[in-house]
Order: C-alpha cells, then sequence, then structure tokens
C-alpha cells in the first residue's frame, strides 16, 4: 500500500490572503450596519434661519 501525500492545508501565504479578505468583509458589514442603524442624523435637525414664530415676535422687516 502506497501512501499518498495529498495535504489540503493552506500554506502562510494562503491563510493570510485569506484572513485579510475576511477581515475586510467584517469590517464593511460591520461599518454598514452602524451607519445604517445609527439613530443620530443631524440634517432632520438643521435649522435654515429663523423661522415664523421669530418673525411674529420680532416683526418680518428685521435683517437677519
Amino acid at each position: 500500500m502506497t501512501a499518498h501525500s495529498t495535504s489540503i492545508a493552506k500554506g502562510p501565504a494562503q491563510l493570510s490572503a485569506t484572513a485579510g479578505a475576511l477581515a475586510a468583509i467584517a469590517g464593511f458589514w460591520r461599518e454598514f450596519l452602524r451607519a445604517a442603524f445609527n439613530p443620530y442624523h443631524p440634517e432632520q435637525h438643521y435649522m435654515r434661519g429663523p423661522g415664523p414664530a421669530w418673525r411674529a415676535k420680532h416683526g418680518t422687516n428685521v435683517n437677519p
């Protein structure tokens, strides 16, 4: 009986490349989920200037 040595183990370079690719994919999904479920959206609270209540109180002839 002849011993046939077929190794399915990967070399260090292949393991490093695989680990790097998996780390990149994991990093992408981590950042994606963090951004997708972030409850803070400052653009929803952005004030563009005095509103109607300010104009009613101060009059319409006031320069900004």
